[in-house]
């Protein structure tokens, strides 16, 4: 990628010197979307910048359960990919490309050299740890304090938002990994949302009405 590309992506970069050094520095990595990009207890050796696409962050227990944390999209990095990085510390998370998604990567040793050379990046680290931070804040809250239903419509809602459209393709498995449940609790769910008429069900595919953002906000799950 050239320096007018990147800059396009990371739009609170602007340093010509930190564009280039990532432009030549760092590796164009594409991965097909279901690819896992990391998984916990791998030492991470760079630091990925999502141009394309999107990836989805998981906590992983010791026992196969997953818990969905947060999207990156273009221009994001991983918070928790570069406090391991800080630290020389193994993952913690998984990740997995939600879709096609092509990174830049740039080695740790320049993560860390560039935190001390260039001011923009080191407020690009600290504006990515106030995001995410706030994402797992979200995450957290919909565990301890919102029911299951709750929380699938909320699911569903920032679904459909980074999908940019009103058809999901995915399994009722899926989801129930990603909520950390059980397939029949979101089957059941799913039967109770498709009632209100608020979805409509098919085969690995949910639609989605219009107003679906102003049904929750509304508190009618």
């Amino acid at each position: 990628m050239d320096i007018l590309d990147i800059k396009d992506k990371l739009a609170g970069i602007s340093d010509q010197t930190l564009l280039g050094k990532i432009a030549s520095e760092g590796s164009l990595i594409k991965v097909r979307a279901g690819e896992t990009i990391m998984e916990p207890g791998q030492f991470i050796k760079s630091v990925p910048i999502v141009i394309d696409g999107a990836i989805k962050v998981l906590r992983v227990d010791t026992e196969g359960k997953e818990l969905f944390l947060y999207y990156l999209y273009p221009g994001q990095t991983c918070a928790l990919s570069l406090t391991c990085c800080d630290v020389a510390k193994p993952s913690e998370i998984k990740a997995v490309a939600e879709e096609d998604t092509t990174i830049i990567a740039i080695p740790v040793r320049l993560h860390e050299k560039w935190s001390e050379e260039f001011r923009q990046w080191k407020d690009f680290v600290t504006q990515t740890y106030q995001n995410r931070f706030q994402e797992m804040l979200k995450a957290l809250d919909a565990v301890a304090f919102l029911k299951m239903d709750q929380r699938l419509a909320l699911y569903i809602q920032a679904k459909r938002e980074k999908a940019g459209s009103n058809e999901l393709h995915i399994t009722h498995q899926e989801i129930a990994n990603e909520l950390g449940t059980s397939r029949e609790v979101i089957s059941r769910l799913l039967k109770q949302l498709e009632k209100k008429k608020w979805i409509e069900l098919g085969r690995n595919i949910i639609y989605i009405r219009d107003d679906f953002e102003e049904l929750i906000k509304k508190n009618e799950v």
